[in-house]
Parts: structure tokens; C-alpha cells; sequence
């Protein structure tokens, strides 16, 4: 699994159990997925170009570096991707959104876009798509494959659970693109459900069946 990044903070790792329990609310699990998602945006920024500035301290003016967060854009991944954008958007308030709008088929588990807006001028752009479960792998595909349209700088993919299956999917449709995740769980079902997984991320951030 190369390129791949396993997030395995005690913090992290330790509120993703807390996620995984049937009887979490949704108050929990919302509160939980923003937690994690604050956590992970260090991990996945760790290599963000810096530039410095002129700053004035109490004492004296110095060079100093900064990110430019305008530069950045978080794709969500609607409708659970708004899960983790909330919380890195926490981190990177100047960062750019992207919405990309995808379903899954339930006969045929593929991809079908239904929503696209993007900022301009996505070339100069380094793209972080959030999606919090990489599950058959089939809407990051699609997801990655439109956005590539655009020719961003770069792309990262952050989920908070994936599984082989997926990884596997994701990284022979874009062997370029790094993943970021909490835990590579055992396999999927035969519903296209991570085992032991959590259940179905956008019912339990959102309160819905």
C-alpha cells in the first residue's frame, strides 16, 4: 500500500473508537469527526509551501513564514465530505471549498455526478479532497478523475476509514495521489460497507436513515 498514510495519533486513533460505537449520538459523532478532522489537517499540511513575510514583533521587524492558505482547496465529497471539511476549514480558514456532488449506485455500486463548482484558476491550486469513508473506491475515482480536468498543482485524498478494496481501487485509477486515513479496515461487504467500518457516515453525521 504505497502512498499511503496511516494516521495513527493516540488522539486520533483514540476518538475514532468513540466513532466506531453503534450507541454514539450524532451529536457525538459530528463533534468526534470534527475533532479528527482538526487532528488530520496537520498531518496532511505538513508539506505545504511557505513563504515569508515582513512582521513587526514588540521588539523588532523580522522574516517570518507564512502558508498561503488562499492557494488551498478542500474538495468535499457531499454529502459526508462536509464532515471533515468543517474541521480542517477550522485549521485553514483561508482555504479555499470545491463541492462535488456524487451517489452511489445501489445496483451497481459505480459513481453518478450530480454536482460540480470549483474555484477559478485551479492550476495554481493544491487540492485536498475529504471524503470519510474510501469504501469500493468508486466516487474518489470519479471524484480525482473530474478534478484532474482542472490541472491542479497537486491532490491528496483524506478519509477517516478505507479498506483494501478501496485503497487498491483509488491507487490503480491514480497511483499519483497520496491517501490520508485513520485505519485500513479488514474488507468490504457484499453491500459495499468497510467491516468492521462504522456504519454509514453521511446517516450518522446528519441523523438520517
Amino acid at each position: 500500500m504505497s502512498n499511503v498514510h496511516l494516521v495513527d495519533h493516540p488522539l486520533v486513533q483514540h476518538k475514532l473508537t468513540l466513532m466506531r460505537r453503534k450507541d454514539a449520538s450524532t451529536n457525538s459523532f459530528r463533534r468526534l469527526l470534527n475533532e479528527i478532522s482538526m487532528l488530520m489537517a496537520y498531518e496532511v499540511t505538513r508539506d505545504m509551501p511557505m513563504q515569508d513575510i515582513e512582521v513587526e514583533t514588540p521588539l523588532e521587524t523580522m522574516q517570518a513564514k507564512v502558508i498561503d492558505g488562499k492557494k488551498l482547496v478542500l474538495v468535499s465529497i457531499l454529502r459526508a465530505g462536509t464532515g471533515i471539511l468543517d474541521g480542517m476549514l477550522t485549521v485553514v480558514p483561508g482555504a479555499r471549498v470545491g463541492h462535488i456532488g456524487l451517489y452511489r449506485d445501489p445496483k451497481t455500486l459505480t459513481a453518478v455526478e450530480y454536482y460540480f463548482k470549483m474555484p477559478g484558476e485551479m492550476e495554481n491550486r493544491d487540492v485536498i479532497v475529504v471524503d470519510p469513508m474510501l469504501a469500493t473506491g468508486n466516487s474518489a475515482v470519479a471524484a480525482v478523475e473530474r478534478l484532474k480536468e482542472l490541472n491542479p498543482k497537486s491532490i491528496k485524498f483524506v478519509c477517516l476509514l478505507t479498506c483494501p478494496e478501496g485503497v487498491v481501487t483509488m491507487q490503480k485509477a491514480h497511483p499519483d495521489v497520496p491517501i490520508y486515513t485513520a485505519a485500513i479496515d479488514r474488507e468490504l461487504n457484499s453491500h459495499g460497507y468497510i467491516l468492521p467500518g462504522l456504519g454509514d457516515a453521511g446517516d450518522r453525521i446528519f441523523g438520517t436513515k
